[in-house]
């Protein structure tokens, strides 16, 4: 009868409470997802030009790309040039203090970035940058 008692009291204590490393685990998620910076593409890859002054900036801004056949991109979808102030205000109203940043590639026409920067100002964007690649 003996022998039964202590084998009954080594399977209790060989048993593991796995409630605290799970209340662990979620708690670290929930801080990598709040802390987690998101970062809106405009959805294309365009070939920026060469400048020598060009400076980097790191805040959440709206990025507007321009594609080498004169496209237009804003979170990875394609704009048209008569809805570009529309989109430009939407994303403006969710992030004020955001720049519009323009990624133009080197063989789009300077007319269509022109248009750009225009429909960022009308659309009340003070801070209109366009991306350049830095060279040392």
């Amino acid at each position: 009868m003996r022998r039964n008692t202590l084998q009954l009291e080594d399977d209790d204590e060989a048993e593991v409470n796995l409630t605290p490393m799970l209340d662990v685990v979620f708690i670290m998620l929930i801080f990598f997802i709040v802390t987690a910076s998101f970062v809106k593409e405009s959805g294309i890859d365009v070939n920026r030009p060469n400048a020598a002054t060009a400076e980097r900036k790191e805040k959440g801004n709206i990025l507007v790309a321009i594609s080498a056949d004169n496209q237009i991109w804003i979170d990875r979808r394609q704009v048209d040039p008569r809805a570009l102030r529309a989109n430009i205000e939407r994303m403006h109203a969710e992030n004020p203090m955001g720049a519009v940043v323009i990624q133009a590639d080197e063989e789009s026409k300077n007319k269509l970035l022109v248009q750009v920067m225009d429909a960022a100002r009308s659309a009340g964007v003070k801070n209109v940058s366009i991306a350049a690649e830095v060279v040392y």
